[in-house]
């Protein structure tokens, strides 16, 4: 078993008045190997009182389902006697309403374009890759988002 952790500071800022919503939901995200970055709330969601520069959780989602795919998928990639030479992946993520007042990203689709030294494999043993990394993704097995690859 793993822990991971994360450390979230936020602060009210001078001249801000939080009772009215009127506050800055900038604020930064400490990881356990010292990085620290920028994060806020989503500009679709609280308009100007996010902070454009910086990463939202939806944003964060996104990129842990695709980094966890491409991370299995590169195992598994090696496993077949492939070899990858690199990797790039545009994800993106809806967000919508799930319930009166409740919303979620309810569909993440991943499409990555992938370089190889040699012979890659074929659309069939692709696919396949793709389908093993997707049921061994420690992220996608933790949501019940739909996660597709195109």
């Amino acid at each position: 078993m793993a822990t991971y952790t994360a450390d979230i500071a936020w602060e009210l800022r001078d001249g801000e008045d939080f009772a009215k919503g009127r506050y800055s939901r900038g604020h930064v995200i400490s990881f356990d190997g010292g990085l620290i970055v920028p994060a806020s709330a989503s500009p679709h969601v609280v308009g100007k009182w996010a902070v454009q520069e910086a990463v939202d959780p939806e944003e964060m989602f996104v990129a842990a389902l695709s980094n966890c795919h491409m991370l299995t998928f590169l195992h598994k990639a090696r496993l077949a006697d492939f070899v990858v030479t690199a990797y790039r992946d545009h994800a993106s993520g809806i967000m919508e309403e799930i319930a009166p007042g409740r919303m979620a990203v309810t569909k993440v689709t991943l499409t990555p374009r992938i370089e190889w030294d040699g012979a890659g494999p074929d659309a069939a043993a692709l696919a396949h890759l793709h389908h093993e990394a997707h049921e061994e993704c420690f992220i996608a097995n933790s949501v019940k988002t739909e996660v597709t690859v195109t």
